[in-house]
């Protein structure tokens, strides 16, 4: 590829195989029409979405067996796609987003090599209200409380996009962030419910890392999820 290289990986989720096409390394930049530089994209995070993460593949798999029927499902900075793909293959009703310019190109890639239907996509920016996006019964995404301004972004996000009844599933390797985040969606009425989760083979509990799991009106009964379709 012109002004970067690829590797082309095997992620085994939910005793499925899919084939994925990543960046070959963290050091891996081209931005020749300076398209990241202009949307606030720097050198050294250019590459983080190119990569196969820890808490990508524990919310992955966690959509392996996820409660999907009927609900309008959105990923929000998806990268290489591994949700969106899992959620493809379940015939879900899946919408991806990222900001990242090469986002879309690599899942596209990766959803056809994996020989699924086109998945829809959308260059989503999280401080730019977007009134054609419509409402969601589940946001999910991982590791996206990635710095401390983000708490802020995704709740206000969840607050434009999330239907009356909704589920928000975030996984978060312990960056700190998620606490003001889990204040800001208690404000909107959502209960949260903390897995603590082994990101890899390395941890040792307690885990650092979590899935988090808040939800809102009928899907609640004493933490059950009740959603009737």
């Amino acid at each position: 590829m012109p002004g970067y290289t690829t590797r082309e990986l095997t992620v085994c989720l939910g005793g499925h195989d899919y084939r994925i096409r990543a960046l070959s390394d963290l050091q891996q930049f081209a931005d020749p029409h300076l398209h990241a530089d202009r949307i606030g994209i720097s050198s050294a995070q250019w590459s983080l979405f190119g990569q196969v993460w820890p808490a990508g593949c524990v919310l992955a798999e966690a959509m392996c067996t996820h409660d999907i029927v009927g609900k309008r499902i959105l990923e929000l900075g998806c990268g290489l796609g591994l949700s969106s793909l899992v959620l493809q293959q379940r015939r879900a009703d899946i919408t991806a987003s990222d900001h990242h310019p090469l986002a879309e190109s690599f899942l596209r890639h990766n959803t056809a090599q994996n020989e699924l239907l086109a998945i829809t996509y959308r260059d989503l920016r999280w401080e730019v209200p977007d009134a054609t996006l419509g409402r969601f019964d589940l946001i999910i995404g991982s590791d996206i409380l990635y710095e401390s301004g983000h708490a802020d972004l995704l709740a206000a996000m969840v607050l434009r996009h999330a239907l009356p009844d909704a589920e928000v599933l975030i996984t978060d390797p312990g960056r700190g962030n998620s606490t003001p985040f889990t204040r800001a969606l208690a404000e909107q009425g959502y209960t949260v419910v903390e897995l603590r989760s082994r990101f890899d083979a390395r941890d040792i509990a307690p885990f650092r890392g979590r899935l988090l799991s808040y939800r809102r009106g009928a899907v609640m009964a004493d933490g059950i999820p009740t959603r009737q379709h």
